[in-house]
């Protein structure tokens, strides 16, 4: 019986815990554990899915399976980060800073002086400063230095793509642990999508 249960819910040890409490007998662990491990690999080459989760995708529920978590946990962002190319001195003007990111394939830059990173600008803000008459003011002004979104090398992905989305820019700083105004590089929102195998807008575009 717990042999049979072990290879149907694919949960060797609940089968030992169960059986032992039916029958009190210290004796009847370690043979149970091995039919057990037995059962559990022989179902688990026959059929890889169990019929819980057969049964659960069959009621439209997709549970997360042990791969897939693990290969989350594996993905993180120093596996998508670039080196940072495009940046911008905290003293430049916005009118400099909006000629200067202009062809850029990006919409928002770090922002740095001489401590480092300091903050990062996005174009609508460049564009809405231009729009109120600040064109001559600096770009430390537009920028919160206390407190600016950025990620960590070591940080998993998918929080990339959360401050992406709360703070509305496609470019994180990375900066060190030890450092936060050390910029190791950055994060890009279309690498993280492409890290995923997520195909752009643009691309998809193009391909119709």
């Amino acid at each position: 019986m717990g042999a049979a249960f072990a290879g149907i819910v694919r949960a060797p040890m609940t089968s030992v815990l169960m059986i032992f409490e039916t029958t009190h007998d210290y004796a009847v662990i370690v043979p149970l554990m091995i039919s057990n491990m037995v059962s559990f690999f022989i179902s688990s080459r026959l059929q890889r899915q169990p019929i819980y989760d057969a049964l659960a995708r069959q009621d439209g529920i997709h549970l997360p399976s042990a791969e897939t978590s693990h290969r989350h946990v594996q993905r993180q962002v120093v596996e998508a980060m670039r080196a940072a190319t495009e940046v911008l001195p905290a003293q430049m003007t916005v009118r400099e800073a909006f000629e200067r990111v202009h062809p850029s394939e990006f919409h928002a830059w770090p922002v740095t002086d001489q401590r480092g990173v300091v903050g990062v600008v996005s174009l609508a803000q460049l564009e809405q400063a231009l729009v109120n008459g600040e064109e001559t003011n600096h770009l430390r002004d537009l920028i919160d230095v206390r407190d600016f979104p950025h990620v960590h090398a070591d940080q998993p992905l998918y929080l990339a793509l959360e401050r992406m989305g709360a703070a509305k820019l496609d470019v994180l700083p990375v900066v060190s642990r030890a450092n936060i105004q050390d910029l190791e590089g950055i994060v890009v929102s279309s690498d993280v999508l492409d890290s995923y195998g997520v195909e752009r807008r643009e691309s998809a575009d193009l391909g119709s």
